[in-house]
């Protein structure tokens, strides 16, 4: 089993990260904004990465759009998901914008050998100040229809889908960035409400994976989410018979700070039923994770491959691919009106 995704540091690689590539614990690498400065540094260092490695890897990003857009020059600029509904007279127009931004953005990132953006964003648009407009809704039911034409633009480009932040993260004011969320709600209020996108999404096949939330339910258990067997095993796998892939949000937020060290972080998380572990932004704490960490020997190279692009599916270059110009057309003219 292999379920750690790393970073790296800067604009090509150490000669350390070469080496802890090609670690046998590394499912992945996730890209910031640190490492990009134009398209073909980018796809340099995306050919190194996977130059050092000894396995397919996962390289994944951010990159949903509005302020969590890693990449600029050289992209185009995704409006954010909650002004696609705010920003125009109709459903129906909305979910083809959204269709569009996924197909243009998802587009853009296997062109550079890039494999998953971690998206749509299924929290409802509520009290928290890390989601608000990165929501595609305050309306559960708009928010299922919104992701389901996302994903559906993501698929036609060739990528998989994440869902986050199960199950919802828009109901708390705090930031799990940079603390611990507790949600003291009733069971019976998030399961109708927040986890509402989330259920309707698997049901429909729609979601390969899902990234939980560093939230505290507190009426429903102790510890956060990405770390408790109550959501991930009893809810995620056996109510909602989730079958994909479950990713954890990054052990080094502060709201995974509850579970101990970062060694101890990531134990939970895979225990609790985490496939995948994002272990970003402190080198030496990722590195305790590779010499500490004991797997046994399941194997995920069937979940770590569903999550790699399927390159077949995108006409390239994108300059002669009607269906990326006619989306990106769509998308700049909807940014001239709003």
């Amino acid at each position: 089993m292999r379920p750690i995704i790393l970073d790296v540091e800067g604009y090509c690689l150490t000669a350390v990260e070469q080496e802890y590539l090609a670690h046998p614990l590394v499912a992945g690498v996730i890209l910031f904004t640190r490492n990009f400065d134009n398209v073909v540094q980018l796809k340099e260092l995306v050919q190194q990465i996977r130059l050092h490695a000894k396995n397919d890897l996962i390289i994944a990003v951010d990159h949903e759009g509005g302020r969590v857009q890693r990449f600029r020059d050289g992209f185009t600029i995704l409006p954010a998901c909650g002004d696609l509904l705010s920003k125009t007279s109709s459903v129906e127009q909305a979910m083809r914008l959204a269709k569009a931004s996924a197909f243009v953005m998802a587009s853009e990132l296997i062109d550079c050998d890039i494999d998953l953006s971690f998206a749509p964003v299924l929290d409802i648009n509520g009290i928290s100040d890390v989601i608000k407009e990165r929501a595609f809704s305050h309306d559960k039911y708009q928010v299922s229809q919104m992701a389901s034409a996302y994903i559906d633009g993501m698929k036609l480009a060739g990528m998989s889908s994440t869902g986050k932040h199960f199950p919802g993260h828009g109901s708390v004011k705090a930031d799990s960035h940079i603390a611990l969320p507790v949600d003291g709600r009733s069971e019976i209020e998030i399961f109708t409400n927040d986890m509402l996108p989330f259920v309707e999404l698997i049901n429909n096949n729609k979601l390969e994976a899902i990234m939980p939330s560093h939230v505290v339910y507190s009426e429903c258990d102790t510890l956060p989410c990405g770390f408790s067997e109550y959501w991930l095993q009893k809810i995620l796998k056996q109510k909602l018979g989730f079958k994909g892939t479950i990713i954890s949000d990054d052990i080094s937020m502060h709201g995974a700070s509850f579970v101990g060290n970062h060694l101890s972080r990531a134990i939970n998380a895979v225990n609790a039923g985490c496939d995948l572990i994002l272990a970003c932004n402190d080198q030496k704490a990722a590195m305790s994770i590779l010499d500490g960490l004991t797997i046994n020997n399941k194997s995920n190279e069937l979940l770590i491959s569903s999550l790699l692009a399927d390159k077949k599916k995108l006409s390239l270059p994108l300059l002669k691919n009607q269906s990326w110009l006619e989306s990106r057309r769509l998308l700049l003219e909807f940014a001239e009106r709003v």
